[in-house]
């Protein structure tokens, strides 16, 4: 059977059974076009199929995504009679350590915010008032990067002060109210997108280039990376990877929770209503956000300190 034909029949066998197999089905189409399709399966060297695993770079998360779909599809095919072995060992390298979070303090969010208006935008398509409010949206709401740019206009209830996210990352569509002084920057820039004539179709992109395009996320991202270094932005703690976009999600819930401590509010009964907010489908996955940082440890320490005051007055 050829190759191409095999990872298809693959795929649908996997979605049949109800799997979401997105992330291993993009792997298996580039493994596909990398050794050949038209190959037949058997005639596959097991050099080839190693080779596409290992790329040319050290092991990485990436690595171990392509290894475990690798895998997946073989054990399926040797199932089969499509081939007669695995090529792939079954014994990988350790999982790198996952990427820490870096968490913006709130004076370089503010730089970050005032530097869009003299970044590069000329190169990126970007203006700088979309660029901000983009920002301003993925912290204040807590967004991921690809929620924010699927928005539309009919996503966008501005009075509500609600925006709509549809069937994201959990295939789960969620409510995000808006603060005031979010909704009012959101509300301005949909002001001002009207008045520079870009469609107002309720089915287009919500965040557009100054073409009136949808914005990409590869686009925003390459932006993101030129805006920090602008802005002087950069971690120092040996990390591998510098401040990222992602993390403005992170510096959300972790800046989210230090309030809920200044305001002496009982956390644990909130941590729900975040995690719902965040659009996770449990308090454990939203703990990943809520990385420990200086302020948020002298916070927890205080909040337990008054709590054991508290509680040794009635022994």
């Amino acid at each position: 059977m050829r190759l191409q034909a095999a990872v298809a029949q693959y795929v649908a066998y996997r979605k049949s059974a109800g799997a979401d197999f997105t992330s291993s089905e993009e792997v298996l189409i580039m493994f596909s076009r990398a050794v050949c399709g038209d190959t037949d399966i058997m005639d596959l060297r097991d050099e080839q199929v190693r080779a596409f695993v290992d790329g040319r770079g050290p092991v990485t998360a990436y690595w171990h995504r392509k290894q475990s779909a690798l895998l997946g599809f073989y054990r399926y095919a040797l199932s089969r009679q499509l081939v007669s072995r695995i090529p792939l060992s079954p014994d990988a390298p350790k999982r790198p350590p996952s990427t820490l979070p870096y968490i913006y303090s709130r004076e370089e969010l503010r730089r970050l915010l005032d530097a869009t208006s003299c970044y590069r935008k000329q190169r990126f398509h970007i203006e700088p008032e979309t660029f901000r409010i983009l920002l301003l949206t993925l912290y204040g709401a807590g967004l991921r990067l690809g929620e924010a740019l699927q928005l539309t206009l009919a996503d966008v209830d501005l009075p509500n002060a609600m925006l709509i996210i549809r069937e994201t990352k959990f295939y789960k569509t969620r409510l995000v109210p808006l603060g005031p002084d979010l909704c009012r920057a959101v509300a301005g820039y949909a002001g001002r997108r009207k008045t520079r004539g870009f469609s107002q179709n309720a089915t287009n992109a919500f965040f557009v280039d100054r073409d009136g395009e949808p914005l990409l996320g590869r686009t925003v991202r390459r932006a993101f990376r030129h805006l920090c270094t602008f802005a002087g932005v950069c971690r120092t703690d040996g990390a591998r990877y510098q401040p990222r976009l992602h993390d403005l999600r992170h510096a959300f819930g972790v800046h989210r929770l230090t309030s809920w401590y200044k305001q002496g509010v009982d956390v644990q009964k909130l941590l729900p209503q975040l995690s719902t907010y965040l659009g996770h489908i449990s308090i454990a996955a939203t703990q990943v956000y809520l990385t420990m940082t200086p302020e948020l440890l002298r916070e927890a320490s205080l909040r337990f300190e008054r709590y054991a005051i508290q509680e040794g007055k009635y022994e």
